[in-house]
């Protein structure tokens, strides 16, 4: 036995639609045909079966009565010949018995089984007739019953005459138009065998031009399909298709952009860092020094792979959030704002800073994790350019459905132009501070998270700038149910 099971043969579109229309066709003529056949017998037997009492109807013409009722005593004279002009194209034969109520024969043939049944309470004519059929010399005959009252001068009786008739040419009648039925139909079928194959290859032309088109593209190519004369039912593939090819261009693109970006970055302080390890080793500064200059140099380094990867962990959470069909999960920002705020507590310290938070329950459908870094490199930025023994301020609170949260410095504030770039990567107000990516990755977040962030100057009375405020507003999370996600 094979390692990987058998995978099911698809059927193709023409085998599928040839199977689905023609399988039903075939099932519902096969059900007419029997059907026909049968309707077509019956109308046989139906027109036939005047044709039986007519010659029933003919040999009692010949029959002569003596005495009466009991003593009624029957006799006919009905040559065989009289039956032939009843008899069609020779295909059938025709016998018939006459006999008393008591079943003594009379005329005709006596193996001719007697009729033993009774007539309908309703009978087809107006006569007493009954038909029924029966088997004759190993041969299926159809047979009408008359009971004819004989009345003469001379007496009155009743007369059982039976006139058999085999059935060839009513089978051969009808299996006659069954065939030409049959043959009208295997055409129809034919004829629709035939449109189902033409429309099949008519309407797959789009399907197989796109598949050759998307063979023939060049490798990397992402482009957008194009198929103008593909039906309608195609169209929620060909978009589905395009998004998904959307997605894909822009994980390539994101990922190209970080390897271009992380080169260019981390390059520099890797020849930095080279550069002061060779002065350390020819001895050209101090060894504390050195390994000061060396530790800074690093710290730089690590701070930027950080921040890059950081970026690009927000990306993967973005890409993430829209394919997913899980509602996202909710974080309290209030909560995740004191836990950042306790952790560079240290830093805060250091600076002897006048420092103050107040926070209201904030629910915000967001990672954890995206909201822990936006706060992080938000109160970082506050920290460094807040001056010794400066006023940092912390405030999140929930307003016209919006989480907000800010955080206000005392620093020296942005002017208008550095205001434009600061969130674009590498866009650094101090060079030599900073790596640019701080910024940048909060504006990421809170795109991701459908929010925005601004920086506002503050200024004092006199007019002069007295702080810096950086406001992100984030939405609400919706109502929630028991297990803690967000209700559809």
């Amino acid at each position: 036995m094979s390692k990987h099971a058998a995978q099911p043969v698809a059927w193709s579109l023409r085998r599928l639609l040839l199977t689905g229309i023609l399988l039903p066709v075939v099932l519902l003529i096969a059900l007419n045909a029997w059907s026909l056949y049968q309707q077509t017998l019956a109308s046989l037997h139906t027109a036939y079966d005047r044709t039986l009492l007519a010659s029933a109807k003919s040999i009692s013409e010949e029959i002569d009565v003596q005495g009466f009722d009991e003593n009624a005593h029957l006799r006919a004279i009905v040559p065989y010949s009289a039956l032939e002009i009843f008899e069609a194209d020779n295909q059938s034969r025709m016998f018939y018995r006459v006999s008393n109520l008591d079943g003594e024969l009379i005329s005709g043939f006596e193996e001719l089984p007697m009729w033993r049944g009774k007539i309908p309470p309703r009978p087809p004519y107006a006569a007493l007739v009954d038909f029924y059929d029966d088997h004759f010399r190993g041969r299926p005959v159809r047979v009408a019953v008359l009971l004819q009252p004989v009345a003469s001068f001379n007496g009155r009786g009743m007369a059982v005459i039976q006139v058999a008739e085999t059935l060839e040419l009513r089978e051969t009648l009808a299996l006659q138009i069954l065939r030409d039925t049959l043959i009208r139909q295997a055409l129809l079928v034919l004829v629709v065998a035939l449109i189902v194959v033409i429309v099949v290859q008519r309407a797959t032309r789009p399907i197989r031009q796109l598949s050759h088109d998307v063979r023939e593209r060049a490798q990397g190519d992402l482009s957008p399909l194009s198929a103008p004369e593909a039906p309608r039912e195609m169209q929620p593939l060909l978009d589905a298709t395009n998004q998904t090819m959307d997605r894909l261009r822009l994980l390539l693109s994101n990922q190209k952009r970080f390897v271009r970006d992380a080169s260019h970055q981390l390059r520099t302080p890797l020849a930095v860092l080279k550069a002061q390890v060779q002065s350390a080793q020819r001895g050209d500064i101090p060894p504390m020094q050195a390994l000061a200059e060396i530790n800074t140099t690093v710290d730089r380094a690590t701070r930027v792979a950080n921040q890059m990867l950081a970026l690009a962990k927000v990306e993967q959470l973005r890409q993430e959030d829209r394919s997913a069909s899980k509602p996202a999960v909710v974080c309290l920002l209030d909560e995740v704002v004191r836990d950042v705020a306790l952790e560079l507590s240290p830093l805060i310290a250091e600076h002897d800073m006048d420092f103050a938070i107040e926070t209201q329950p904030c629910p915000t459908a967001a990672h954890e994790w995206m909201l822990r870094e936006l706060t992080r490199n938000l109160l970082h930025n506050a920290i460094r350019h807040t001056p010794q023994g400066g006023r940092l301020q912390i405030d999140v609170r929930a307003q016209d459905q919006q989480a907000r949260l800010s955080i206000i410095d005392s620093g020296s504030g942005i002017d208008n132009e550095l205001a434009q770039r600061l969130f674009q990567p590498f866009s650094a107000g101090n060079a030599r501070s900073g790596s640019g990516l701080g910024l940048a990755i909060c504006q990421e977040i809170a795109q991701t998270l459908g929010g925005h962030i601004e920086l506002r100057n503050l200024h004092s009375v006199e007019g002069d700038v007295a702080g810096l405020q950086a406001l992100v507003q984030l939405p609400l999370a919706p109502n929630l149910d028991d297990s803690g996600t967000i209700e559809a």
